[in-house]
């Protein structure tokens, strides 16, 4: 299975908004405002938005964002959504993604790559564990 990855292009945008939508549960992105939100970080290199290609079907996604956090030297990456249509899972395609992701970053002179997942995933958690990612942290959020 030959699996491309490049940058996200506007004609990804339904499969895109598709995989958002079920495989990761985020509702907030629609067909209204999938643009509006690429078009804001257009040019912007701290954000970066990925896609998955086999043959011509987009089966994959990942977008990050590059940040300093406080106390550190260097930079790292936020995974902020990462995921494979589902039917595809099981193939190798996550796990081509984040090597990817890990093989720019190191080009970038990142040091660590975060990600965050909701306590009932726990595939996504096994996954995260098989490709070197380990856990140790809650993350917390509240609506303003």
């Amino acid at each position: 299975m030959e699996i491309l990855i490049r940058e996200i292009e506007e004609v990804d945008y339904p499969v895109v908004l598709e995989m958002w939508n079920n495989e990761l549960g985020n509702k907030n992105l629609t067909a209204e405002n999938i643009g509006f939100h690429h078009d804001r970080f257009k040019g912007n290199n701290n954000y970066k938005a990925f896609v998955a290609v086999l043959e011509t079907n987009v089966v994959g996604i990942v977008y990050i964002m590059q940040y300093a956090p406080w106390g550190t030297k260097s930079e790292q990456f936020w995974i902020q959504g990462i995921a494979v249509k589902d039917g595809m899972q099981g193939n190798g395609i996550g796990t081509k993604l984040l090597n990817y992701i890990e093989k720019y970053g190191k080009e970038k002179g990142i040091s660590y790559i975060t990600l965050n997942t909701g306590f009932k995933r726990t595939a996504a958690h096994a996954f995260y564990e098989r490709n070197g990612y380990s856990s140790g942290n809650y993350c917390f959020g509240k609506n303003l």
